[in-house]
């Protein structure tokens, strides 16, 4: 027998307890976010008024990317991830373009704050007051802080070594959900969330196609190598074929998401520099050409 819904990369029944457990608290964290940020979001409209700070509609895109993170490890997508390494890139994708986005368009980080214990809401303040935090907080820091993180954990986990073991250990695979789904929120935060927090549009749009090269290279590395370059037991039934599916599935979805959230930025600055320095009428405004001498009539009958 052949086929995907047949081929399981992880082998029948390795690490069930493990996963089974990993499982349950990847639930109980989603809650307490979920939990945190709901109890926040209702003490800042308690206080500002409905939709006020936070629109429903970031409340609204906070609970889609929770979803999107549950649903990823989930059924159907969980059983095609541990069929093929493309099912297993395209719940990468999911966490990468979907669900990271979503909770970076909630801007959860006041909310949140406001729903955690005084004391380490106190700890907090200090942490973010010290001196290389402040610096990080800077556009330029803050991005090449993200563009690093997102580049670094997207090459690591899909080399051969890091990925087999992840395929193999619940807690490493656990692990490296987590940090896919850390490090899109954290690049997409400055381009999606909060006003007050985002970066200026020339930075937003060098972190966005700063990061999208590199998803590229490493989806055409995967896509174009004559041969696979992962083992056969974490592959599909046709190695080739599914590392060629898998790249193309890193390379497309995210150069197109990137493309889109690049251009809608780089629209919305001009349209920002449009309102700031609207073009003067042709007639507004002095003279710029000084008028003419009079002539003709002025000196008519005036003798030589």
């Amino acid at each position: 027998m052949s086929g995907l819904s047949v081929y399981r990369a992880h082998g029948a029944g390795q690490g069930d307890v493990a996963e089974g457990l990993l499982s349950m608290l990847a639930v109980a964290v989603l809650c307490l976010l979920a939990a945190g940020y709901g109890r926040g979001v209702q003490e800042l409209w308690a206080r500002r008024g409905r939709g006020r700070v936070v629109p429903g509609w970031r409340v609204a895109a906070f609970g889609g990317g929770l979803f999107v993170v549950l649903a990823a490890d989930r059924d159907p997508v969980h059983r095609l991830a541990e069929s093929s390494f493309a099912g297993h890139m395209a719940q990468h994708m999911l966490l990468l373009l979907v669900a990271g986005p979503l909770l970076a368009a909630g801007a959860a980080g006041l909310p949140l704050t406001l729903a955690a214990p005084r004391p380490l809401r106190r700890l907090l303040a200090r942490w973010r007051a010290t001196a290389p935090v402040r610096r990080l907080r800077r556009p330029a820091g803050y991005a090449l802080l993200a563009g690093a993180a997102q580049v670094l954990v997207l090459w690591l986990w899909h080399l051969p070594g890091p990925y087999v073991a992840a395929v193999d250990r619940p807690v490493l695979h656990a692990v490296e959900h987590l940090s896919l789904v850390a490090a899109a929120w954290l690049l997409w935060a400055p381009v999606l969330g909060a006003a007050r927090h985002r970066t200026p549009a020339p930075v937003s749009l060098l972190l966005l196609v700063g990061t999208m090269l590199p998803a590229a290279a490493l989806g055409a590395v995967l896509t174009f190598a004559p041969e696979p370059v992962y083992p056969a037991r974490v592959l599909g039934p046709d190695p080739l074929a599914d590392q060629q599916l898998a790249g193309l599935l890193m390379w497309a979805p995210m150069d197109l998401v990137v493309l889109i959230a690049a251009l809608a930025v780089f629209l919305s600055w001009l349209l920002r520099l449009d309102r700031a320095r609207p073009d003067l009428p042709a007639d507004a405004g002095p003279s710029r050409h000084p008028a003419a001498p009079a002539t003709g009539t002025a000196t008519e009958g005036v003798a030589p």
